[in-house]
């Protein structure tokens, strides 16, 4: 998908597609809208096969391009999302998005949070400290300097941020990865935790090389929320959409 084309794709579908949920509109939720945030070494196409499962099921989707700038940047691209919407809205975030989901969060559309393998800090936590108290995981090893900018090599792509994921596609997702400002990911820290006011949910990926899935579990227990495992790598999102979506519909129809 082109990534110009994609910037806050903003689209809607009308039938129900076969996931282990209600479909919304026969579920009577509130919630018919959900936005989405990547994270490092993607882009918003990242979510693309989730999309088009939730538009089966009725829902309204954004998927933020995040400019991973700075912290204060990414969260206001997810603000400015959020402030299109035209009703309550699931926030789902990926990876770093976690962070961003986690500040953004408090943004009074926001009721509910999905989490799939993504960073979920406390306000004012340093995640990098909290981050080294578990095993670093092997695709940090990866990152290449180019100029400001951080990126993963392809060897690292393609085996540890992109395992589980077929070959081809990985190669496809490598070709749009986008490049972060390398001050981003250290000097990030959220000043709320919107998971404390916010029913939230979780997915851990079991074969995670990007974040220490062990930390995944430890972040979806600390803030209580609905948690399920799936034998994936870091990708799930793109590996396992079914069972990404299913989750979202379901954080969709608790709200």
């Amino acid at each position: 998908m082109n990534r110009r084309d994609f910037a806050l794709a903003v689209v809607a579908g009308t039938t129900a597609a076969t996931l282990d949920v209600p479909a919304v509109r026969s579920a009577g939720v509130s919630a018919k809208n959900v936005v989405m945030v990547h994270g490092l070494y993607a882009d918003g196409s990242s979510w693309s096969d989730v999309i088009v499962q939730l538009q089966a099921n009725g829902l309204k989707v954004t998927s933020v391009q995040n400019p991973l700038t700075t912290f204060e940047d990414d969260v206001a691209a997810a603000m400015r999302a959020l402030d299109m919407q035209d009703g309550p809205t699931v926030l789902a975030a990926h990876s770093y998005g976690g962070m961003i989901a986690t500040q953004a969060g408090v943004h009074p559309k926001v009721v509910g949070l999905v989490y799939i393998a993504a960073r979920a800090p406390d306000a004012g936590e340093n995640y990098s400290a909290l981050a080294s108290r578990f095993p670093t995981p092997p695709a940090s090893k990866g990152l290449v300097t180019v100029g400001n900018y951080l990126m993963l090599g392809e060897d690292a792509f393609l085996n540890d941020f992109a395992n589980g994921v077929d070959p081809v596609k990985a190669r496809e997702l490598f070709a749009v990865q986008q490049l972060n400002v390398a001050t981003l990911s250290p000097n990030a820290r959220t000043t709320v935790a919107a998971w404390r006011t916010k029913p939230s949910w979780y997915a851990v990926s079991k074969q995670d090389r990007t974040i220490d899935p062990d930390l995944e579990r430890f972040m979806a227990k600390r803030m209580t929320a609905t948690t399920i495992e799936l034998d994936s790598g870091h990708l799930s999102l793109v590996s396992h959409a079914p069972e990404v979506s299913g989750l979202i519909m379901k954080a969709v129809a608790a709200s």
